[in-house]
């Protein structure tokens, strides 16, 4: 069972403490922190090794009126990040473009040869990766002997060996001097039209580009990466010029989804644009969510919208549907409580749908979960989560050469793919290498023991608080939501809710009287150690936010854990 530990108290007022608790501590840091400045807190691009280079590469291609393709990954990092690129030539009347998401099941991560041999059929002159490319040597000397200048703009880590790229944008790399390395994908880019504005602004009005911010917005808060330093400037911008932007397409999803786009928050882009975004390369369709994002046609606008939430309801029936299969097995093969790495997969599982299911078990067991089956070239490939439990990239990167045919991620997510005598194996490799690094990772320390950020009562759950909650936001990797604790709660009442009864809702009263709910996505009383009933006293723990769900404002709690 897990216990709670609650964070040392300090001299100062809650704002005081939670950023003590966040490493905030000198006056620069609070005021850099509390009040991002885009001109103050970001970078100048030309730090980024080949920016120069790129942009003056991307400025002949405009003003020779060259054959150019946008080639974007496509998730929720890509498909945003190309739609900015693509809203820039839009805006300086470049024509000669293309953008390119490649199919998730059929083609697969990154550049492949059958679209790069498309491209040397229709004459394309510069290639500009988004968000992929540091990793595809081969495809990009192939472009290049072929007379096809290639940008690799990526934000991966590179391997031992560079593509032969005209140039190469990418943080990461060993000789890159730029301060932030955590930038995503669509960071990388708006970086590199910054970059091309400072040298041509081809009678753009000054400033004009931080209407993309929207689409950095979207991406920064999807992909994982750090909401320190650069991010939270993306992220803190992003949303502000979400809340405002007049994309068409962008406007008739919130609408449909009851979201109200002047008070949209990262928990809206996380749980209703970012899942939207990917059903449709889920489903075999990325280019229909580079269209809803891009149109600027009233019609087109409805058509998608409607289309991205009917593929993402359908998308979340099969995913169901493949969970409850995984879990059948999971409990066959290792019990109700798995202690190691979950490795299980079918021929007939679709990749692309492998990472929502493996994210579900992986927070549900508490271990890495790899899961596979095989793409359209009869190739095994997988996704793996690890819900915190150990750094994904360190768990494959300790793996015996040989293990993974290529693989790739982030601390928490990832993919991979094996060879067919590799995968029978991959388990006992992966899980030797697992309980290394948690047994080095564990040593001296309970690993059942959690902090919370302070304790407070009922009557604490007000706008006083949430204020001081909401300065600290955007909320995501690397800046958690402020956890509190309310001990010894008496519930008025306990009640599931949404169409299919699978959320938790917990009433409680404050002393004036008035109703404070606690609610549980996806949550129900049966998977806590303490199970909640109306008229039981509780201990929970749990972040604060404001709901304006369908109009309505209400201040809230999430729960997080009942005990």
């Amino acid at each position: 069972m897990k216990t709670y530990s609650v964070r040392e108290k300090i001299d100062g007022d809650l704002l005081d403490h939670l950023l003590f608790h966040r490493g905030i501590k000198t006056p620069e840091e609070r005021e850099k922190f509390l009040n991002p400045n885009y001109d103050t807190h970001t970078h100048d691009p030309f730090l980024l090794k080949d920016a120069e280079k790129a942009a003056k590469r991307i400025i002949q291609a405009i003003e020779n009126e060259e054959k150019v393709v946008i080639y974007s990954d496509y998730d929720t990092d890509g498909i945003p990040a190309g739609v900015a690129l693509h809203d820039l030539f839009k805006k300086i009347g470049f024509k000669n473009f293309t953008n390119y998401i490649p199919h998730r099941h059929d083609e697969g991560f990154g550049l492949n040869e059958d679209a790069i041999r498309q491209f040397i059929e229709e004459k394309v002159q510069l290639l500009i990766t988004i968000d992929c490319g540091i990793a595809d040597l081969g495809h990009v000397e192939l472009a290049q002997k072929n007379g096809i200048d290639v940008i690799v703009t990526d934000h991966h880590l590179p391997g031992p060996k560079l593509p032969s790229a005209f140039a190469i944008v990418n943080p990461k790399q060993a000789d890159c001097n730029y301060p932030e390395k955590m930038l995503c994908g669509a960071g990388v880019i708006y970086k590199l039209i910054q970059a091309v504005l400072a040298k041509n602004r081809f009678g753009i009005k000054e400033g004009w580009e931080k209407w993309l911010l929207d689409m950095i917005g979207i991406a920064t808060l999807s992909d994982m990466v750090p909401l320190t330093g650069e991010n939270r400037v993306f992220a803190y911008y992003g949303l502000a010029v979400l809340r405002k932007s007049p994309r068409k397409g962008l406007m008739r999803l919130l609408q449909k989804l009851k979201v109200n786009q002047k008070y949209l928050t990262e928990e809206d882009i996380g749980f209703t644009i970012g899942p939207r975004i990917n059903a449709a390369s889920r489903m075999g369709v990325p280019m229909d969510a580079f269209r809803l994002l891009a149109t600027q046609d009233d019609d087109e606008a409805e058509k998608f919208a409607i289309h991205l939430d009917h593929i993402n309801n359908e998308r979340k029936g099969t995913v169901a549907a493949l969970v409850k299969e995984v879990k059948k097995h999971v409990n066959e093969r290792y019990g109700e409580k798995p202690e190691k790495v979950i490795v299980i997969g079918n021929p007939l599982w679709k990749p692309s749908l492998l990472g929502l299911a493996a994210n579900n078990c992986a927070e549900e067991y508490g271990v890495p979960v790899f899961l596979w089956g095989r793409d359209g070239d009869d190739v095994i490939k997988g996704s793996c989560r690890a819900a915190g439990s150990v750094h994904l990239l360190e768990l494959m990167r300790g793996t015996s050469e040989g293990t993974f045919m290529q693989y790739g991620g982030h601390a928490e997510s990832g993919g991979f793919s094996v060879t067919s005598q590799a995968i029978h194996s991959l388990e006992k490799n992966l899980s030797e290498v697992f309980e290394r690094i948690r047994t080095d990772k564990n040593s001296g320390k309970d690993k059942n023991i959690a902090y919370v950020d302070s304790e407070i009562s009922p009557d604490d759950v007000n706008y006083d608080t949430y204020r001081i909650v909401e300065k600290l936001g955007p909320y995501g990797t690397g800046n958690s939501k402020p956890l509190f604790i309310l001990r010894n709660i008496i519930l008025s009442d306990v009640q599931k809710f949404g169409k299919e009864k699978n959320h938790l809702k917990l009433i409680m009263k404050k002393i004036n009287g008035r109703d404070i709910n606690a609610i549980g996505f996806f949550m129900n009383p049966e998977m806590f150690e303490k199970k909640p009933e109306k008229g039981e006293v509780i201990t929970l723990v749990a972040s604060m936010e404001k709901s304006m769900f369908a109009g309505r404002t209400e201040l809230r709690l999430r729960i997080v854990d009942i005990i």
